[in-house]
């Protein structure tokens, strides 16, 4: 038998297979070494951070929005409160086809076009994972046929807010002002003062007047619950709770029935008024007209109502007691006169003799008093009971409008009040340097004449000249204007009261003032340029009328009211405080296109002061017209 035969190695083959085995063992149990590893660690090492991921799945923290703080008046009338209603509302990013969604809701709750236009605008303002509002304020029956129709939709809910009311509505617009929803500005604003974590569940913000500057005071504290969710996202039970904190409530010092007393006193016609408590610096009254619904924003306003305000030509929207500017016109010239007497440049017997019209020496330019051929013989006393311009003409010249600039500015003229709310402006009471840097001109000796009797550059707003007048009826004594008395904690219901210092008082001789003091009482008398206003008065009552001119005219050119443009014509004024012997109420009056301050502005204080003081209501029209008033364009 011939041929190889291949003889097999067995010990060698075992050995190998033993080798693999154990490399396989030792793989395996690396595997499972790895495996355990994996698990200690897992398990172990980082329970605490996968437990909190897995309570976090099964755990919702929905934060409790506050109930906002309410706002009152001094005598505990409301001003702004909540009240509950149903909304309905849409996540827009649950939705597939909203437009499809809210015409299928159509068909089960009316869903008008402002709704519609509304709910777009919010979409702009908002992220698009919040819940926002197609109808607000369902009726019983509405929410009874949503219900019966729920399934039909399920990315929509309804549910029950507070809404925000204003009950004085338009006649307390500007001073309260109005909260509307939170948008991109508010939310960075709120991210950048650190408090954005305190809005969330907000859907809400003041944006003007208390509702804006006493934000912090009125939002509260946001709550918050823990919610156990199933897989699929809806709550089973809440496991616990943590109560928001309402607002605060808010006592302002100012008066509803005083305020509504003047907002009536105007009638129809623009402008604005502030009363204010020379004692304190409490403001009674702000008014601004016209006026608007702060309602209107509280759910975000509509396109139409927005453009009847935004466009009308009497600009509703704009605060004229904070921001509207106006030449203060004659009511600035108490002032002047209290700076000749006080600066050395008058005394109280130096008289003139006023032929109608002032020249600078050396010029045939003629600065005209109001009064053609001129008032006679003038002292101060007489200056100010019949509104001399001449006097007032050469006595600017003589002080000069750095003394001018620097005594009357301590009246708070040009410069901000530091009013507990937002929006003022400072006015202008003019300057050599401000000419210099603004208009990169020199100060002319005409500047200061016209200065001199409120006119030029001069430029005030009501408040600022209330603000002026308070300090003249306190003796020099200055409070800063304020509108929140008191703060009611909503928590313990303690009350803190706005503790007001006088911000200073000027030294100034009491004689002096007692001179101005005595002529101002007389402008309301028999002969005096408000004597109408002042007729019958049961306390004595101290004044100044004024006229501000709107439009310049021609030298030589008669200022005729009925052949100009209503709102050409020059604007009315008047400052008041009463009683004179001892004011509780200091306030200024401006009518936009007026006319005469004796005529149109002082009135509408003589009904102010007289419900103030006497509770008196008005019972005839707002304003009387006077025939023995100053006029003619000029003071």
């Amino acid at each position: 038998m011939s041929g190889t035969v291949e003889l097999r190695n067995h010990r060698r083959e075992l050995r190998y297979f033993q080798f693999r085995l154990a490399v396989s063992a030792g793989f395996v149990l690396l595997l499972f070494g790895l495996l355990f590893a994996r698990f200690f660690y897992l398990q172990v090492s980082q329970r605490e951070h996968y437990h909190t991921l897995a309570e976090a799945n099964r755990i919702s923290i929905l934060p409790l929005a506050p109930n906002r703080g309410l706002i009152f008046d001094r005598n505990g009338e409301v001003l702004a409160h909540n009240y509950s209603a149903y909304t309905l509302e849409i996540i827009p990013s649950k939705v597939a086809n909203l437009e499809a969604t809210i015409n299928e809701l159509a068909s089960v709750i009316e869903i008008a076009a402002r709704d519609r236009k509304r709910f777009k605008k919010l979409m702009g303002e908002s992220k698009r994972y919040e819940s926002l509002p197609i109808r607000t304020r369902l009726s019983d029956v509405e929410v009874a046929r949503f219900a019966a129709n729920r399934y039909r939709f399920p990315e929509v809910e309804i549910k029950a807010r507070l809404f925000r009311q204003y009950p004085k509505g338009e006649g307390t617009s500007h001073v309260v002002g109005y909260i509307s929803r939170i948008n991109h500005q508010d939310l960075e604003q709120l991210e950048a003062r650190g408090d954005s974590t305190n809005y969330r569940g907000s859907n809400y913000i003041g944006k003007i007047g208390i509702e804006q500057s006493y934000e912090k005071e009125l939002h509260g504290i946001t709550g918050f619950e823990e919610v156990e969710t199933d897989a699929s996202g809806r709550a089973v039970r809440v496991l616990s709770r943590t109560l928001p904190i309402s607002g605060n409530n808010l006592k302002l010092s100012l008066d509803a029935k005083l305020q509504e007393v003047a907002e009536q006193a105007f009638g129809d016609r623009r402008g604005a008024l502030v009363a204010i408590d020379p004692t304190s610096g409490d403001i009674l009254a702000f008014v601004s007209k016209p006026g608007f619904d702060p309602n209107l924003f509280v759910d975000g306003i509509d396109s139409e109502s927005w453009d009847l305000l935004n466009n009308s030509i009497d600009r509703p929207l704009n605060n004229r007691v904070l921001r509207g500017l106006y030449p203060p016109g004659s009511t600035f010239k108490p002032f002047m006169a209290l700076a000749g007497l006080e600066l050395k440049k008058r005394t109280p017997e130096y008289t003139i003799s006023d032929a109608g019209y002032f020249s600078l020496p050396g010029s045939s330019h003629r600065y005209r008093d109001w009064k053609v051929g001129g008032h006679g013989s003038v002292d101060m006393h007489k200056s100010l009971v019949i509104s001399c311009d001449t006097y007032y003409y050469g006595l600017a010249n003589d002080l000069g409008i750095a003394k001018i600039f620097s005594f009357i500015s301590q009246f708070g003229l040009g410069k901000l009040t530091g009013i507990d709310i937002e929006g003022e402006v400072s006015g202008l009471l003019p300057s050599q340097e401000w000419k210099m840097r603004r208009h990169k001109q020199k100060w002319y000796a005409g500047d200061t004449i016209s200065v001199g009797i409120g006119q030029g550059y001069n430029l005030a707003t009501p408040l600022q000249l209330a603000f002026a007048t308070a300090i003249l009826a306190g003796n020099g004594t200055a409070f800063r204007p304020h509108l929140v008395k008191q703060i009611q904690d909503s928590k313990t219901s303690a009350e803190r009261d706005i503790v007001t210092q006088p911000l200073y008082t000027l030294n100034l001789d009491p004689k002096n003032l007692a001179r101005v003091h005595a002529a101002l009482v007389d402008v309301t008398r028999p002969g005096g340029t408000a004597a109408r206003a002042g007729e019958g008065a049961a306390y004595t009552f101290a004044g100044k009328t004024g006229t501000s001119q709107v439009i310049g005219m021609k030298q030589g050119e008669k200022y005729v009211e009925s052949k100009i443009q209503e709102r050409h014509r020059d604007h009315a004024l008047f400052i008041a405080y009463a009683p004179a012997d001892k004011p509780k109420i200091a306030l200024a009056v401006l009518v936009e296109n007026g006319g005469h301050g004796g005529s149109t502005a002082a009135p509408i204080a003589r009904l102010v002061i007289d419900y103030f003081l006497l509770g008196k209501l008005p019972t005839g029209a707002a304003a009387e017209t006077a025939d023995d008033e100053e006029g003619g364009g000029h003071d």
